[in-house]
C-alpha cells in the first residue's frame, strides 16, 4: 500500500513537539509532502527537518489545499482557526486530523461537523491521552463493567504554576480561553470516554481571571515569568456537568492555582462496584491508575506498574502521540473508523463553550 500524503498547517510549537515526531515515526505509512505557516521560515525549516524529498512550503492554506499531491491534512494552527481550515480540508476532498480542542465554540465545531458528513472522509481530533496505558486500562475496565455504574467522575486538569510563555496561549482572540480549553479539554474527554456517557443535560461554571495580572504570581512559573499586561485569558475555571442519566461530572482547570497538587489529564470514577482515580501532572513523577472497592469486608486498593506519560512540551513525540499517529494513519488507509469519533469531540467543546457561557451569564445553561 502507498504511503499517504501528509500537508503540515500550522508549523509551531504543537506540530514539531507532536506531529512531525509521531509522522516520522510512522514513515513506513506516510510522507509528508506539504508545510504551511504564515512564518515561512517556519516552515522552511520544518520541510527541511521533517518533509519528503521535493515537500512544498506554502504560507497560505488555500494553496497547500489545492495541491492535489496532499491527501490528509493535520491542523495545527490556533484554536479560532481550526474551523475554517477543517471546513475547507473536506471541501477540497482532504482527510482531517484537527489538534484539540476541535474549535474555540460550540457554532464553529458544529460546522466543522457538519462539512464532514458531507466530505465522505476521515476526521479525528487530537485526544492523544486516550492512548495512555492506564487510560486504556481505566476504559477497557469501564466497558466491562468493572465500576458499575458510574454516578460521578471529576477531570482534573490543575497546574500549580505551569502558565505557557510562547505562542498565543494567553490570546484571547486566537485561542478562545485558557486553561479550561487548553488543557481542560483532555481532561473532560478522557473523563467522557470512560464513563461512555455523551448525553449532557445541564452545565454551570465560573471563571476566574485572579492572578494572571499579578506580577508576583510569576514566581515558580515551570517556563518562566510571564508577561500580566498580555494575559487576556482565565488562569483558572470550574465546571459542573449533570448528565441525563442523573450522573456528574467536576472538571477544575488551572495554569495558575495555589494549590498543592497539579494534576493534569487526569480523572476520578466512582461507581456502584468501585472506584478508580488516574494521577498524572507535575506532582507526580509516573503517572498512576489506582483502583478502589471492598472485598473480604476490608477497603482495598489497587495498581498497575506506573508508566509515565511526558506532557510534550516537555519533551517531543511521546509514545501515546505516536500511538495515536499510527491508528489514525491505519483508519485512513482501511477506511475504518479512528478511535476519537468527531462527534465525541464535539460534545467537549459544547461543555467547555456553556461553561464560558454559564460563567458570563451567572447561569445554568440547558443542553
Amino acid at each position: 500500500m502507498s504511503k499517504l500524503k501528509i500537508g503540515v498547517i500550522g508549523c509551531g510549537g504543537i506540530a514539531n513537539q507532536k506531529h512531525f515526531p509521531a509522522l516520522k515515526a510512522n514513515a513506513d505509512l506516510n510522507e509528508i509532502v506539504a508545510f504551511c505557516d504564515t512564518q515561512k521560515e517556519r516552515a522552511e525549516k520544518a520541510a527541511q527537518e521533517f518533509g519528503a524529498p521535493g515537500a512544498k512550503v506554502y504560507t497560505d492554506y488555500h494553496e497547500l489545499l489545492a495541491d492535489p499531491n496532499v491527501e490528509v491534512v493535520h491542523v495545527c494552527t490556533p484554536n479560532v482557526a481550526h474551523c475554517p481550515i477543517t471546513v475547507a480540508a473536506f471541501e477540497a476532498g482532504k482527510h482531517v486530523y484537527c489538534e484539540k480542542p476541535m474549535s474555540h465554540s460550540t457554532a464553529e465545531a458544529e460546522k466543522m461537523v457538519e462539512a464532514w458528513k458531507k466530505s465522505g472522509k476521515q476526521f479525528t481530533v487530537g485526544y492523544q491521552n486516550r492512548f495512555r496505558p492506564e487510560v486504556q486500562n481505566l476504559h477497557a475496565a469501564c466497558m466491562n463493567d468493572d465500576l458499575g455504574e458510574i454516578y460521578y467522575g471529576k477531570a482534573h486538569a490543575v497546574r500549580r504554576r505551569g502558565v505557557p510563555t510562547w505562542g498565543v496561549f494567553m490570546d484571547k482572540a486566537q485561542q478562545g480561553g485558557g486553561p479550561l480549553i487548553d488543557i481542560g479539554t483532555h481532561a473532560l474527554d478522557i473523563t467522557l470516554w470512560c464513563m461512555n456517557n455523551y448525553d449532557v443535560d445541564s452545565v454551570s461554571g465560573s471563571v476566574f481571571y485572579k492572578l494572571g495580572s499579578l506580577q508576583q504570581a510569576t514566581e515558580g512559573n515551570l517556563f518562566g515569568p510571564w508577561d500580566p499586561n498580555t494575559f487576556e485569558v482565565e488562569d483558572s475555571a470550574m465546571g459542573f456537568v449533570k448528565m441525563k442519566n442523573g450522573a456528574t461530572i467536576n472538571l477544575e482547570a488551572s495554569w495558575a492555582l495555589n494549590i498543592l497538587e497539579s494534576r493534569e489529564a487526569s480523572t476520578t470514577l466512582c461507581g456502584t462496584k468501585a472506584g478508580a482515580e488516574i494521577h498524572s501532572g507535575m506532582s507526580y513523577s509516573k503517572n498512576e491508575l489506582i483502583y478502589n472497592r471492598g472485598r473480604n469486608n476490608q477497603l482495598m486498593e489497587e495498581t498497575l506498574s506506573p508508566v509515565g506519560g511526558v506532557a510534550y512540551f516537555g519533551g517531543g513525540g511521546g509514545e501515546e502521540g505516536t500511538i495515536d499517529c499510527r491508528q489514525w494513519l491505519e483508519a485512513v488507509q482501511n477506511g475504518t473508523q479512528p478511535l476519537v469519533k468527531p462527534e465525541e469531540a464535539l460534545v467537549v467543546t459544547k461543555i467547555l463553550d456553556a461553561i464560558y457561557q454559564s460563567a458570563k451569564e451567572n447561569k445554568e445553561v440547558k443542553f
